[in-house]
């Protein structure tokens, strides 16, 4: 009566018992006192410890996601210890991590970038990556799209194809994705990236006066240096068959433009007019084969701008590209 129940206070006995030894009565007493309070920051963090110490990853790292929550200043150190986890006990942390993920968590986001540091945080994000897509919360478009950009500029290509088979985001079906400029959902960088400068400028729009399905209009000045747009390609050697459309609207394009496939640090393996016959103002195709070498595990598929000495406005439309093995015919 004179003492009615308090968290604090019995914050202050759990932790009392536990000094004294008495670690049984000090669990049993600090998880009343956490289930009551998740405010009570001390409580949770011996509870972390103590869970940890018995094993019990599951509900170490909800105490510790408990944290997390209201206290943005600890993120540091509860993302490496997750890492940590999932780095050193893979097949029984992995699956508490993601789970917690998977759920409403405020840090998801944060926690996914702090993984793109090193080699052992993007292996823990390729593996998270993995089990999220068998979740109703799997990794978005943008979370993806910054998995496949720190793996890319760490020169992790093996796990690039690894993420991609196992996701299927995008389709391993086709080599050349969104091909028909009609799927803006393909995460980068498969996706299309278009350039917006001055002399250059690509969009996908409608081809109102033609098909009047999505294609890819340029507006090129033939003087500027430009990729104009490229996307990533994952080939495996052997010989190729490139194919594009493509349809003037404006100006006179041949030899201004070219569509290129290019190893990194090495010269392009497919290097072909993009337009190569003038007055095409109905659609034309262009095609030429090249092969992918064994020492060239992904390639950049790029059309780009051939500059001239002098400038001359052009409007041209691109579509239907692809890259199939020679011998398969085009989707």
């Amino acid at each position: 009566m004179r003492a009615p129940f308090d968290v604090r206070a019995l914050r202050v006995v759990g932790l009392t018992e536990a000094r004294a030894g008495r670690l049984d009565n000090a669990d049993e007493l600090l998880t009343l006192a956490g289930n009551w309070s998740l405010r009570d920051d001390p409580t949770h963090a011996w509870l972390i410890e103590r869970r940890l110490r018995r094993g019990d990853y599951a509900s170490a790292f909800a105490h510790a996601d408990t944290l997390a929550r209201r206290r943005p200043d600890i993120w540091p150190q509860m993302f490496r210890l997750f890492t940590a986890a999932a780095t050193e006990d893979p097949q029984r942390a992995l699956p508490v991590v993601a789970n917690l993920l998977a759920g409403d968590a405020t840090w998801r986001l944060y926690y996914l970038n702090s993984l793109y540091g090193d080699l052992r945080g993007l292996s823990v994000a390729v593996n998270l990556a993995v089990l999220l897509e068998r979740t109703k919360t799997p990794l978005n478009n943008t979370e993806l799209h910054q998995l496949y950009a720190a793996l890319l500029s760490n020169g992790q290509i093996d796990a690039i194809k690894t993420v991609r088979t196992r996701l299927n985001r995008p389709s391993g079906d086709l080599a050349v994705s969104n091909g028909g400029f009609e799927t803006p959902s393909v995460p980068p960088p498969f996706q299309w990236e278009l350039i917006q400068k001055a002399g250059a400028v690509a969009n996908i729009l409608t081809d109102d006066e033609g098909r009047g399905d999505s294609a890819l209009f340029v507006e090129y000045d033939g003087y500027t240096s430009a990729d104009i747009a490229r996307q990533l390609t994952l080939l495996n050697p052997g010989r190729y068959r490139f194919q594009a459309e493509y349809k003037t609207a404006e100006g006179a394009p041949v030899d201004r433009m070219i569509w290129t496939v290019t190893c990194a640090g090495q010269s392009p393996l497919l290097s072909t007019p993009a337009v190569p016959l003038d007055g095409k103002t109905d659609w034309a195709k262009v095609t030429a084969e090249f092969s992918v070498p064994a020492n060239c595990p992904s390639q950049w598929l790029a059309l780009q701008g051939r500059p001239a000495d002098r400038r001359t406005s052009m409007l041209v439309w691109f579509d239907r590209v692809s890259i199939v093995p020679v011998g398969q015919t085009p989707n």
